[in-house]
């Protein structure tokens, strides 16, 4: 049995001071919750956004691309893209929300300087070169915003398992325990309140 269920004032202390403890856990999870559900819809819609942002860019560059394959031709376009260097500029960083990690990428704002030779190259070529850093700034943020989005959706699932878990469990079974020892504690009182009234009447008797 454990010891912490009998009937006595300090156990209804601890009981009490742990009702009072589990019932503000409950709170501070609750407001977790609503603070990464909160944040979590703003990512949704900003994910939602830039996705929209990201196919109408890509139908421009997709379009100008075809432009350029029929003025340039597809090799030499070919050609002038294995020219371009690889981009090693992005950094992932993270902050945190409630306690929830959530990653950041970060990149050097791209500012659109063609590193092929202007001779025999077009107008459309550039725009298709434009828009597909665009596409990449884009797919950049869109990254970060869906992996943040998960890492919250995972956080607040854990949160609801442990406010659940206050709610559900650890509350009533404090709740109980409080007033199990106190019913306990009050009856033994009115024992011992009539106890002493009959040994206070044998008393007077033997006056």
């Amino acid at each position: 049995m454990n010891p912490n269920t009998f009937p006595t004032k300090g156990n209804l202390i601890l009981a009490k001071n742990s009702l009072a403890l589990a019932k503000q856990g409950y709170e501070l999870m609750d407001k977790k919750r609503n603070i990464l559900i909160k944040e979590l819809m703003e990512l949704i819609d900003t994910a939602k956004d830039i996705q929209a942002e990201i196919d109408s860019t890509f139908t421009e560059a997709y379009q100008a691309l075809q432009r350029a394959n029929i003025e340039m031709g597809e090799y030499n376009v070919e050609q002038i893209g294995r020219t371009i260097p690889e981009d090693t500029a992005i950094r992932i960083k993270t902050r945190s929300i409630m306690g929830t990690e959530i990653p950041l990428a970060e990149h050097d704002p791209y500012e659109f300087s063609p590193d092929y030779s202007l001779y025999e190259t077009t107008l459309s070529l550039d725009r298709a070169c434009a828009c597909f850093n665009k596409v990449k700034e884009l797919t950049i943020k869109l990254s970060t915003v869906e992996n943040s989005a998960y890492r919250l959706a995972a956080g607040i699932k854990k949160t609801q398992k442990r406010a659940n878990a206050l709610k559900n469990i650890t509350i009533p079974m404090y709740t109980e325990l409080t007033t199990m020892i106190t019913n306990a504690l009050e009856e033994k009182e009115r024992e011992e309140f009539t106890r002493l009234k009959v040994i206070k009447k044998f008393k007077e008797k033997k006056k």
